[in-house]
């Protein structure tokens, strides 16, 4: 599989894991997620209440320490996800398998209908899904790419925080620290 111009952001026993449909020209140019400045990720993380203030993308080292991680369902960059072929998802279904075996996410949120369908080959209505990865629950969010500017930012912040709701107790930090120290 081919490395990607955007590392992911892992780590064991997060919260939950974001997974992007594959990282835009801007993004690989900064070496960072979601970092076109028109994308709306950053500002519904936080605005959904999944992180205590507004983070930039180059800040994106900082979300496993909130119980947050970042992966992209294909590695390749492009222009825009129409250019995507079913051959960048090969292997991709295993390789989340994997991370959710291995790494015992609580969750991994597709960000985008696409980034769930390239995988599973199927096409998911938002929200959690029936299809669980290991131990590992899934959730599809809207895109927030300047291309799913049709969807109103509220309708977008409404999923945010419904996955907020289905995070409560495993997102906060002091929380997992605590839970991490009773036997």
């Amino acid at each position: 599989m081919a490395a990607s111009a955007v590392p992911d952001i892992l780590a064991p026993g997060l919260a939950c894991i974001f997974c992007g449909i594959n990282p835009g020209r801007r993004s690989a140019a900064a070496g960072a997620h979601f970092a076109n400045p028109r994308n709306d990720f950053w500002r519904l993380l936080a605005d959904a209440g999944l992180t205590p203030r507004l983070l930039a993308p180059a800040e994106q080292w900082e979300l496993p320490a909130l119980g947050y991680g970042l992966t992209n369902a294909a590695r390749r960059t492009t222009r825009g996800s129409g250019d995507l072929r079913r051959a960048d998802f090969a292997g991709t279904a295993k390789r989340l398998e994997n991370l959710a075996v291995e790494l015992r996410p609580g969750m991994i949120a597709f960000v985008g209908k696409a980034a769930y369908a390239g995988p599973f080959r199927e096409k998911p209505e938002l929200g959690l899904q029936e299809r669980r990865l290991g131990e590992t629950a899934l959730f599809v969010l809207p895109s927030t790419s300047p291309a799913n500017a049709a969807v109103p930012y509220w309708e977008r912040l409404r999923w945010f925080r419904a996955l907020a709701e289905e995070l409560a107790p495993a997102a906060r930090p002091r929380d997992r620290a605590r839970s991490a120290q009773t036997p």
